[in-house]
């Protein structure tokens, strides 16, 4: 297979597009918690998992299938990996985490996904870790901490474990970042996005139409918006998305891309807002303390 140009010389004549591609990723991806959201009104949390990756899978079909064909083993091995922890897992965890806190605050634990880039490459990708980096880890995790201790209705102190699945998402997200900077520099975003989703594709397919109600619930009369908003999504929030996220980590470095959750929790609390949701002060103090974290992370 021939190896696509590196992206370098393109950063360099149009230093802003790095940027652009990460000021819409963080709309888009910072409209998705209430995408959940709706999603859950009609589905299960497992349904929403599911609709989620068949949607996105289903979108790049056309595109997925004739290139799977001219890869590697090692390529596909290494997509297979990339489908999990980069779409598969993460989807079923937020949906989940999603029945028991809010969209707002899952959007703002999400901005650990820098955090986690960074400590996942110093543990596993000989990427070196500094001074600065290892007192922003320390910030973010007390960030952390603090939204995780505040319970749903924001009382500090009552331990909420469904904040901890969104932590595993970001978990999930910061190894996949790792692995495609590090592992796929010879494959195109778009490869890497549709055929990562083909291969986890069928495995959400069988889970959703054999152990769900989706072929139930989808029948109900206020089923088709909740439907509307899985499928915008599995296409524009997973699918498109990816692409241009995977392309933007190929351009720059796998932290810079992550510091795309800069802008998420904001734009998910403007949305959880306008929703009726409502934020205690250790929700504000622990997303301050996030991003405050990543920040310093990122003065390298």
């Amino acid at each position: 297979m021939k190896k696509t140009a590196t992206t370098k010389p393109n950063t360099q004549t149009t230093p802003w597009l790095p940027w652009l591609i990460l000021g819409a990723l963080a709309l888009v991806w910072g409209s998705s918690f209430i995408l959940i959201k709706k999603g859950l009104t009609a589905f299960s949390a497992g349904e929403v998992g599911a609709l989620r990756i068949v949607s996105a899978a289903a979108f790049l079909l056309p595109v997925s299938l004739p290139k799977a064909f001219r890869l590697s083993r090692r390529q596909l091995l290494i997509l297979l990996v990339i489908g999990f922890v980069g779409s598969f897992i993460p989807a079923f965890l937020f949906a989940t985490a999603q029945t028991s806190i809010s969209s707002s605050l899952t959007g703002i634990l999400n901005a650990l996904t820098p955090l986690c880039t960074l400590l996942l490459g110093a543990a596993f990708f000989g990427q070196p870790i500094t001074a600065k980096n290892g007192l922003g880890l320390g910030i973010g995790f007390i960030g952390s901490i603090i939204l995780i201790l505040g319970g749903t209705g924001g009382a500090l102190g009552e331990i909420n474990l469904y904040a901890l699945l969104v932590v595993g998402a970001t978990i999930c997200y910061g190894l996949n970042l790792n692995i495609i900077k590090n592992y796929t520099p010879e494959l195109h975003p778009v490869v890497i996005t549709s055929v990562s989703l083909l291969i986890v594709g069928p495995l959400a397919v069988g889970y959703l139409f054999s152990y769900t109600e989706f072929s139930t619930h989808v029948q109900a009369s206020e089923a088709f918006w909740p439907l509307m908003a899985l499928i915008a999504l599995g296409v524009i929030g997973t699918a498109l998305a990816l692409i241009f996220f995977n392309k933007l980590v190929q351009m720059q470095t796998a932290v810079f891309a992550s510091s795309v959750t800069y802008i998420i929790p904001i734009v998910a609390v403007v949305w959880g807002v306008l929703d009726g949701e409502s934020l205690s002060v250790f929700h504000f103090l622990g997303m301050a303390a996030i991003l405050c974290g990543v920040y310093v992370a990122n003065r390298m």
